[in-house]
């Protein structure tokens, strides 16, 4: 199994869809990227401790790959956004793939490139690229959010 860590807006929308991909295996939501320890959901939200809501993917690759990971990543989200996705604004709202190996890191380089250059979006894209961080597990009434409220999608 291997890990990849996405952060693409609310994580309970983006949970949903990586959930929905055939050869992963779990998923986690939770904090990266700021400079505070062991960050609450409402430390997080006063947006400023940093932290972005993320997406802890584990994955076969013999199932699925990091590259299809990405194309999930890039469409379920607008990632010219700064700072926001639809209705949430904050620091926490923002793109960002987190790679955990150098492989992942030029993968995910290439995939962003790929995209800038497709003459898809109007703006740029502002999705951050970076080394994963200390993930902290967000509260227990996250995981799994919509799916345990019987919910198919959210906003995003």
């Amino acid at each position: 199994m291997e890990k990849a860590t996405f952060a693409a807006g609310c994580f309970w929308g983006v949970e949903a869809e990586f959930r929905k991909i055939r050869g992963v295996t779990s998923t986690a939501v939770g904090y990266e990227g700021g400079h505070t320890t062991n960050p609450s959901y409402q430390d997080v939200c006063t947006d400023k401790t940093g932290h972005a809501e993320v997406v802890l993917v584990e994955y076969d690759p013999e199932q699925v790959t990091y590259e299809e990971l990405l194309n999930v990543f890039w469409e379920n989200h607008d990632p010219t956004q700064v700072n926001r996705q639809g209705p949430d604004v904050g620091t926490q709202y923002r793109s960002a793939i987190f790679f955990h190996t150098e492989e992942q890191k030029r993968v995910a380089e290439a995939s962003k490139s790929d995209r800038s250059s497709s003459g898809r979006y109007r703006r740029p894209i502002a999705t951050e690229i970076l080394p994963a961080q200390p993930f902290w597990r967000a509260e227990e009434y996250h995981q799994q959010y919509l799916e345990k409220r019987g919910l198919a999608s959210c906003h995003i």
